[in-house]
């Protein structure tokens, strides 16, 4: 009876152990329903919210094995705007996530975005369930809560990876791609078509896999791996390795600027109050050179730039 004992417990152990490292995310997941009438079921929300933790928490998004102190950390917080319909809700959708940053204690934001366009149908105890291979499902409205998520998981799972190994992040875009071209259809959806705007999901995914775009991968990797992880070793360095990347980012833009280009600003949505942070104590020449660079790259914030970095 005690081998059969310790048997079980080293094999509960296992288990657990397994699951510990096996996911990639640790999501917090906010439904923010203030403007619903107060007719509206509050407890549905609250089930919402917690559906879709146990969704995106605890399921497998890759092949490989996260420690608990490797995993993803990311925010999505969906805010419902109106209810057109029994069971469909239409809102936004912010997602956030971030990746720390050798040596210190920081955190540097990868994705900073709202997406504007987010319309789903829920029942209250429904099950949230995704298919790779039947993304549509069978109610395009019910579908398009777990594609869109989904989407967005692989989207971060991309650039994390792209981060730490040059370009190692290409399988979790053509994921995100692939999600994009069999996304779920309905007169109430958008965002996974070129005609809906040139900030969406479809060109965000575009982006990613353009052969236009394949600097920014490697500006992506560099940013993190020869300028922020040194930066508290040697900040000269850091410096000039970030002001290559941001040549290169601008030398991309100019290179593209007849095609749609969202990849750029989204990634720079996250990025400038660190840039502006990271640039603050430089020395005159390199201050003045990245201000110039940021207010091509960036030309929405740049009176941000020359402000901060005067």
């Amino acid at each position: 009876m005690s081998k059969m004992k310790t048997l079980v417990t080293l094999l509960l152990a296992t288990i657990l152990c397994y699951q510990s490292i096996a996911q990639e995310i640790q999501a917090k997941v906010t439904v923010n329903a203030v403007n619903m009438a107060s007719t509206v079921n509050r407890k549905l929300f609250t089930t919402l919210q917690a559906s879709l933790v146990n969704f995106i928490n605890n399921r497998k998004w890759t092949d490989k094995n996260y420690a608990t102190n490797e995993k993803i950390t990311c925010n999505f917080t969906i805010s419902i705007l109106k209810n057109p319909e029994p069971d469909v809700y239409v809102g936004t959708i912010a997602v956030q996530a971030a990746r720390p940053v050798y040596n210190s204690s920081y955190t540097s934001p990868l994705i900073n975005f709202v997406d504007e366009k987010f319309a789903f149908k829920y029942l209250e105890f429904q099950a949230i369930d995704y298919n790779d291979n039947r993304i549509q499902g069978s109610d395009a409205l019910v579908a398009n809560l777990p594609a869109t998520l989904a989407y967005y998981i692989n989207i971060i799972v991309g650039l994390d990876a792209n981060t730490f190994a040059l370009r190692s992040g290409e399988p979790y875009f053509v994921k995100a791609l692939n999600i994009v071209t069999n996304a779920p259809a309905n007169a109430t959806i958008e965002g996974w078509k070129a005609f809906d705007g040139q900030r969406n999901r479809y060109w965000l995914a575009e982006n990613l896999t353009s052969t236009k775009f394949t600097a920014v991968h490697e500006v992506m990797y560099n940013y993190y791996r020869k300028a922020f992880d040194f930066l508290y070793e040697n900040e000269n360095q850091a410096r000039q390795e970030m002001i290559a990347c941001l040549t290169q980012l601008n030398n991309t833009r100019n290179e593209n600027s007849g095609t749609t280009n969202m990849l750029i600003p989204f990634l720079m949505q996250a990025k400038n109050n660190e840039l502006i942070q990271f640039f603050k104590k430089a020395n005159a020449t390199d201050k003045a050179t990245a201000l110039e660079l940021l207010k091509q790259i960036d030309v929405i914030n740049a009176n941000k730039y020359t402000s901060e970095l005067k």
